[in-house]
């Protein structure tokens, strides 16, 4: 793995390969039934709840128990075929969005049933990153990396957007089925376009186990593994903190008196700047320019949010977020190094591990965040978000030099 890297690809070539526009498909679909279906959820928590708690358990209860995936499940995802796993999961998610729409659950019962899917996420994450890697060669595949992270965000996006209307004009009920439908069509993609077979790898000789075991043992072999360690780090921490950013909008907004109107923009300014970055320094830089790209592209994914400390205007507060978000252009230089830093045995557990940890720190950010702007100033809290960013990346610069 090296001079293959060196030649740049075009997103053209990358939609060329059929299993990656499977892929793609399939991920586009899933991400938007799973933000519509935790919108609906809510509402429909909500509804005959009337707890803001349980209501705000509902929203998230598809994301937190990703973690317990992650650190124990993980292991699935080179133990069986990727097409298997990847359809299976969209299988199961299928059933339980028309459980969710016919069943008559009890509240309790749906919160689980929804959580116990969410801990197989990372296994089919990881399955199709080991699509992705057996498809795509050389910039093409760090490409699809940079597609498959970008279409993830816009889902989410649209379906934030989407989720509160089609639960007001359809009913929780049809809009759970919607859901169900749209996680049937990415499971007959997955298995209709999908290689039949394992791509061909080259398999570390190693005891088979529990699959609990297994993963346990995989993951401390990873984390033993040179510069896997690092490289999570720097993949995750500056995420958590854009995510602590952008968890003190609405109260920040709320305090400078900036209207609904401007609030949602500012809201999507990150998002918005995040697609824009990853497409210019995908599309107009070569492959080791975007390596070179690192560091700088780290630091403005920070620096910004200290001018909030001075609370300047409205534009200025938009451009700072915004800015942060084309920051997050710096993962296309490093996602070559992480393929190779992952054992090839391990190949499907690294990319859960890193997708868990992911999640997870994303998650911790907003809460100590959150905390301290109890006691500080919000405008302190975000300066400090942004020092804070900058700090960790001065910090892991190491981990950019190969």
């Amino acid at each position: 793995m090296g001079d293959e890297f060196a030649v740049k690809s075009t997103y053209g070539q990358v939609f060329a390969v059929a299993q990656f526009r499977a892929l793609f498909a399939a991920r586009l679909l899933g991400v938007l039934a799973d933000t519509v279906r935790s919108v609906a959820l809510a509402v429909l928590v909500f509804g005959r709840t009337g707890s803001p708690l349980l209501t705000a358990v509902a929203f998230t209860i598809g994301f937190l128990p990703q973690a317990a995936g992650g650190l124990f499940l993980a292991a699935m995802a080179d133990r069986f075929a990727p097409r298997t796993v990847i359809a299976a999961g969209y299988g199961v998610q299928c059933a339980i969005g028309v459980l969710l729409a016919f069943g008559n659950l009890p509240v309790g019962v749906g919160l689980l049933l929804v959580a116990a899917a969410a801990c197989l996420t990372p296994v089919s994450t990881g399955a199709a990153a080991r699509v992705l890697a057996a498809v795509l060669a050389g910039d093409s595949y760090v490409l699809g990396r940079s597609l498959s992270y970008l279409v993830a965000v816009a889902a989410q996006l649209v379906g934030m957007a989407a989720g509160g209307a089609l639960a007001a004009g359809l009913g929780v009920e049809w809009t759970m089925l919607l859901t169900a439908a749209a996680h049937l069509v990415a499971a007959v993609l997955s298995a209709l376009f999908l290689a039949r077979t394992e791509p061909a790898r080259t398999e570390v000789a190693r005891p088979r186990g529990s699959i609990v075991l297994d993963t346990l043992r995989g993951n401390a072999e990873l984390l033993a593994a040179p510069r896997v360690a690092g490289l999570i780090a720097i993949q995750c921490l500056p995420a958590a903190l854009l995510a602590a950013g952008g968890s003190l909008v609405i109260p920040y907004s709320a305090e400078r008196g900036f209207t609904s109107a401007e609030t949602g923009l500012l809201l999507a300014a990150t998002s918005a700047g995040m697609l824009a970055g990853d497409v210019v320094v995908g599309r107009s830089c070569s492959p080791r320019t975007r390596e070179r790209l690192v560091l700088p592209l780290l630091l403005l994914m920070g620096a910004p949010l200290s001018t909030v400390l001075l609370n300047p205007p409205y534009p200025a507060v938009v451009a700072a977020y915004a800015l942060t978000g084309t920051g997050s252009a710096y993962l296309l230089g490093l996602q070559r190094h992480y393929l190779a830093a992952v054992p090839d045995s391990l190949q499907g557990q690294g990319f859960a591990l890193l997708n868990t940890t992911t999640m997870t720190v994303q998650g911790l950010g907003p809460l100590l965040f959150g905390l301290l702007a109890e006691h500080l100033p919000l405008n302190h809290t975000i300066a400090l978000v942004g020092a804070t960013s900058a700090l960790t990346a001065l910090l892991l610069r190491r981990t950019t030099h190969h």
